[in-house]
């Protein structure tokens, strides 16, 4: 089943199918598996780490640099094409039919770059957008601290004016990507005596160690560190870097991300259908597709992952009618991960008793089946967990009252 988005998003598609055909250099599509996304687990994230380094790669950028396809959901004054979230979502449909990697600038494209748009300045645009753009910069988020998790508002690192420089003493936490990182995006209270949200600042700070940046990996239980913690040492970052003014950074922070809205909503299911047909062919290969109840868990896989592919569906048809999504966020997010997490136990289920033997390796080495059990853990916990994502469908969606403030809520 297709959506019929009419006559101009269907010459859209061949615009871009052509391009695509034309540019893609040889060799691109045969790099990794570009179906792969994170969740799948560390051994396929490694893989693909190693293509992105490849001068074949590197070209492919490059194409894409020079006919702005990269960010192409940024408006044309910031470097994008203005795309539509149909244009952006019939564009990476197409790349997925070739076979080729969409290029993303991570946390930059989608976190930093339209709070910059709302609330910066001319000269802020002018200056941070381009090196997002290009990949000069790549950014972190400095949201989360050891104490302050969902509860972003209580943050407790401090942000003191120094002349024209604010210099940053604090702690964040679960950092993804610290380690590619060279910027970071913080938010600290500058104004300890103004109210909860109205004394922060949301600040662009250069990650690294001479600017008095610690970071320490953080040990997942698969052995990776996909995320970290970060000590700032009186870091420091020009007032240029504040976006949105001092004490003003709940506004940029919490600026929603209504650039890409949509922009993978028919293809996020590709990477977990392409992970279940490889569980599939094992279970063949082993005999463990002989096992009515595993084949029952399989089909239920299926079905899941096809709900997946028929909500992006449902989302790009409200999209193309001009309708704005309400909580489809949330509920995909709950989906998604809570599926993932059975299917990391089947996964290991249909391994066998093979699944306790760890393979030789340096550390605490994993083989591809047990770093997806691992990863699927995780996905309940991060980008929100699915306790939170509860409290947002029933809160915002459904109408359900507020839980009473100091008691936990029922989930």
């Amino acid at each position: 089943m297709e959506v019929d988005l009419g006559e101009e998003y269907a010459a859209f598609r061949l615009e871009m199918r052509e391009w695509i055909e034309a540019n893609a250099p040889a060799g691109l599509k045969e790099l990794a598996d570009w179906s792969w996304q994170p969740v799948a687990g560390g051994k396929r994230g490694a893989a693909l780490l190693k293509a992105t380094a490849d001068p074949i790669y590197r070209e492919w950028t490059k194409r894409l640099l020079d006919a702005n396809l990269i960010c192409a959901q940024w408006p044309e004054e910031f470097g994008g094409r203005g795309w539509d979230s149909i244009r952006f979502a019939v564009f990476n449909e197409e790349l997925r039919r070739h076979g080729v990697p969409a290029v993303r600038r991570g946390m930059g494209e989608t976190l930093v770059g339209p709070p910059i748009m709302v609330h910066g300045t001319p000269e802020q645009q002018a200056y941070f957008l381009p090196r997002i753009v290009s990949g000069e910069d790549v950014y972190c988020q400095g949201y989360s601290e050891p104490n302050h998790g969902s509860d972003l508002g209580a943050v407790e690192t401090k942000g003191v004016v120094d002349g024209d420089e604010l210099v940053i003493t604090g702690q964040k936490t679960w950092t993804s990507g610290a380690q590619n990182a060279n910027m970071i995006f913080v938010l600290c209270r500058t104004n300890p005596d103004a109210p909860k949200h109205r004394g922060l600042s949301y600040v662009l700070v250069p990650f690294s160690q001479e600017n008095g940046v610690t970071v320490v990996p953080l040990r997942q239980m698969s052995g990776a560190s996909g995320f970290c913690e970060d000590f700032l040492d009186a870091a420091r970052a020009p007032l240029f870097n504040v976006i949105g003014g001092l004490d003003n950074g709940w506004a940029p922070a919490m600026t929603t991300l209504g650039f890409e809205r949509g922009g993978n909503a028919t293809t996020a299911h590709l990477g977990f259908e392409q992970e279940l047909w490889d569980l599939i062919g094992l279970a063949r290969k082993n005999g463990k597709a002989n096992d009515p109840l595993i084949r029952q868990r399989l089909a239920w896989c299926f079905t899941q992952v096809q709900l997946m592919r028929y909500a992006g569906l449902r989302l790009l048809a409200s999209l193309a009618e001009g309708r704005q999504p309400g909580p489809e966020a949330s509920i995909s997010k709950l989906f998604w991960s809570e599926y993932h997490k059975s299917f990391g136990e089947l996964a290991l289920d249909v391994v066998g008793a093979d699944a306790m033997i760890r393979p030789d390796g340096e550390g605490y080495a994993t083989n591809e089946w047990q770093d997806v059990f691992f990863a699927s853990r995780a996905g309940t916990i991060y980008s929100g967990t699915s306790q939170i994502q509860k409290n947002i469908i029933g809160e915002r969606a459904l109408g359900l009252p507020r839980g009473p403030q100091g008691i936990a809520k029922v989930t």
